[in-house]
């Protein structure tokens, strides 16, 4: 018994690690990459077309491992999502023509926004649940994300360090290229990590199908994240960043100031999410916590002040993401254990799908009269979204609600 708790925590502990390690990397890497793109020629739109088939690309990957994650080993998975890290962080650099930096952000695990997204993050989700109890599942998604949002403050201070190296002589070009091999190498850090978490199938042998009982309830889930997920797509952070380069000329160690402030702003948010959720249910903290958060988005699209727009945007980043955990712990309690791994690719992939489709039109929209019109659609959006998801799913209570 003893052992098996043993085990347990170890688990936990390397999963957070392994969280920490990725997010480190996404921190810099959304803000390197519009950069980036910026500095070999790419116009807003271009930009917004990689930020597209990043994510659709991402989708497809994250469905594939929806469907095959319950017949094979969660541990060997994992490695192989840390491999492909690896093969991005290595193959960016290499490439300047749109067509095969699209194919790049197509196969690979650089995401234009960051957070709990991409082919990780289900087969995390579903090695997290199995370690913990129902009453402590809400914290314990609570304490990942926040351990990720950490590490994404960190990793977007590490995003000035091209000017550092630009100061010390290397080319800008350069300087952004080193960023991605430096993301490559957290891969490898990440892939060791995984190698030490026990086999585990997220599965029992013998089930036939990888979403039952639970299947509706899943579905629906997904059509109401997609539709917030289109919404977030407007404002993936990559596009976030290279509206206040393009708006506000913000240089790009100013804009990785910003954003630790926000990763930190929204990792603090985390805890509070997980002890509001207890006292008022999840559903409530994920809708009551949203509506704010949009309307202040909204807010700052009409703002041309740098700093009333910087201060409106770091309290929407305290208050944007505090339905993180309680998201991701819903979906596990409502389904059951066998489902768990399909259920968070299922609600996981629309989500990417309806994402991917909404950055091409924000590249769009960032060259009109109007550059804050792609904020205005997000905040519209994404309250209509939390008014359907209390509608629907208000009487749906979690194990630990009941």
């Amino acid at each position: 018994m003893i052992k098996a708790v043993t085990t347990i925590r170890s688990t936990v502990t390397l999963l957070y690690a392994a969280r920490g390690v990725r997010g480190f990397g996404d921190g810099f890497a959304v803000i390197i990459l519009p950069a980036y793109l910026t500095a070999i020629g790419f116009s807003p739109f271009q930009i917004g077309v990689v930020a597209t088939v990043a994510l659709l690309g991402s989708s497809l990957l994250t469905l594939l491992v929806g469907f095959i994650a319950p017949r094979h080993d969660l541990r060997n998975l994992l490695m192989l999502g840390a491999a492909l890290m690896v093969a991005t962080g290595l193959a960016f650099p290499q490439f300047e023509h749109i067509a095969f930096i699209g194919l790049v952000a197509f196969v690979g695990t650089i995401n234009p926004q960051t957070g709990d997204s991409g082919v990780l993050v289900p087969l995390e989700h579903a090695m997290l649940a199995k370690g913990v109890p129902d009453e402590e599942r809400t914290r314990a998604f609570a304490r990942y994300s926040l351990i990720g949002a950490l590490a994404t403050a960190a990793g977007a201070l590490a995003a000035a360090l091209p000017d550092v190296l630009v100061a010390a002589g290397t080319s800008k070009i350069a300087a952004f290229q080193a960023m991605f091999y430096l993301y490559a190498a957290l891969g490898l850090v990440g892939g060791a990590l995984y190698q030490r978490l026990p086999h585990a199938q997220a599965q029992q042998t013998g089930s036939s199908t990888p979403l039952g009982p639970s299947r509706w309830v899943v579905y629906k889930l997904a059509a109401l994240f997609s539709l917030d997920s289109f919404a977030g797509g407007f404002i993936v952070q990559s596009l976030m960043a290279l509206w206040l380069f393009e708006r506000f000329d913000l240089s790009l160690s100013a804009a990785s100031l910003f954003f630790f402030w926000s990763s930190v702003f929204t990792a603090f948010s985390y805890p509070v999410a997980a002890w509001l959720s207890r006292r008022i249910g999840l559903i409530n903290t994920m809708v009551f916590t949203h509506i704010p958060s949009s309307i202040i988005l909204i807010l700052a699209a009409f703002s041309t002040n740098l700093y009333l727009v910087l201060s409106l945007l770091l309290i929407r980043s305290a208050l944007s993401q505090m339905d993180v955990p309680a998201r991701s712990s819903y979906v596990m309690a409502v389904v059951t254990p066998a489902e768990r791994t399909a259920a968070a690719s299922v609600t996981a992939v629309p989500r990417s799908l309806a994402s991917s489709i909404s950055p091409a039109f924000a590249g769009l929209m960032l060259g009109t009269a109007f550059s804050g019109l792609p904020l205005v659609v997000c905040g519209v959006l994404k309250i209509v979204y939390d008014v359907a998801l209390l509608y629907t799913f208000r009487h749906v209570k979690p194990p630990e609600e009941i």
